[in-house]
């Protein structure tokens, strides 16, 4: 059973354009040609019928029409036959035959173009279907990709913000260790003060007076 919908890769293109050009240089149809791609790639031929139509065929138009010239010229050489007298009044049944015949593959192959052209509803969808997904896989990839580039730029001001906030704290550990140096120097040329004034304290002599008005120094 033909199942197969998946995307058509540059080949499956390729081996299509090639096929059909073939038939039609034969002198075989394109619904054939179709048949054959179809049963080569598990596709059924309204498939491939509107892959060629829709996408391959205007690539190959100038290929297209050549093959058909290639066929006309054949069936033309076929068709010549040995010059007739005067007197033969009539062609050989033969060649209108074959002239008939050609005609009615000419009208044929016209009407199998046109019915690929008509193609099922059910195509149709399948195959924008597959142009929703692929187009909505771009679009999952492109919003991913943008929360990213958000994230990122987050994650970068935060950066920043520590940074700024280290070298602030290492400011303020730097002034405090500067206060506290100062404030023991301080606290040391105090402590120096103290003891010094207490030494004086203690040499300093100690007199009274006597009876007659003299001081008298005593002793410590």
């Amino acid at each position: 059973m033909k199942v197969r919908q998946d995307a058509w890769s540059h080949e499956d293109d390729l081996m299509l354009a090639e096929t059909v050009l073939r038939h039609v240089r034969e002198g075989s149809t394109q619904l054939k040609a179709f048949d054959e791609v179809g049963d080569r790639l598990s596709r059924t031929s309204a498939a491939v019928g509107f892959r060629w139509n829709a996408i391959v065929r205007e690539r190959y138009e100038q290929a297209l029409k050549l093959a058909k010239k290639q066929r006309k010229e054949m069936k033309r050489a076929e068709l010549r036959q040995p010059t007739y007298t005067e007197s033969e009044k009539r062609p050989p049944i033969m060649k209108r035959e074959q002239l008939s015949q050609t005609m009615n593959e000419e009208v044929k192959e016209t009407q199998q173009v046109t019915t690929q052209k008509q193609m099922t509803m059910r195509d149709v969808i399948s195959y924008l279907s597959n142009l929703e997904q692929s187009a909505s896989g771009t679009s999952r990839l492109r919003t991913n990709l943008e929360k990213l580039e958000l994230e990122n730029e987050h994650l970068t001001e935060q950066n920043t913000l520590l940074h700024q906030r280290i070298k602030t704290l290492e400011n303020e550990q730097q002034v405090m260790k500067e206060d506290y140096q100062s404030l023991i120097q301080i606290m040391d040329r105090a402590r120096r003060m103290v003891v010094l004034n207490d030494n004086e304290e203690h040499n300093v002599p100690a007199f009274k007076m006597d009876k007659n008005g003299n001081l008298e120094k005593l002793a410590r």
